[in-house]
């Protein structure tokens, strides 16, 4: 329970600390724009079963593959899409590490 604590705290205060670092002037819309990538979770609906607390996302769910986050990671090269960008590949970095951690 601890990890996956640790883990929506960090899917909340990552983007955060992005909002408040990288977009100082407007960093509440920026973070609440970031909170609303969350939404890139619905792919887990797809999977049986919908959620597993030691399956590795990121390869597993559409969202989440390889091909997607470099669609995230161009999106941060476009100024209109760039802070959904950003909350999408915080969001796979946060992933990221739940899979690091679940080896561990």
């Amino acid at each position: 329970m601890f990890r996956e604590i640790i883990h929506m705290g960090l899917h909340i205060a990552l983007p955060a600390v992005a909002a408040r670092l990288g977009f100082a002037g407007r960093w509440k819309r920026s973070w609440a724009i970031m909170m609303m990538t969350m939404a890139v979770d619905l792919d887990h609906l797809a999977a049986e079963p919908i959620f597993d607390p030691n399956r590795c996302s990121i390869g597993f769910h559409p969202l989440h593959s390889g091909a997607a986050i470099v669609i995230y990671l161009l999106l941060t090269g476009i100024p209109r899409f760039r802070i959904i960008g950003v909350g999408l590949l915080l969001h796979m970095v946060v992933d990221g590490i739940d899979c690091i951690w679940m080896r561990l």
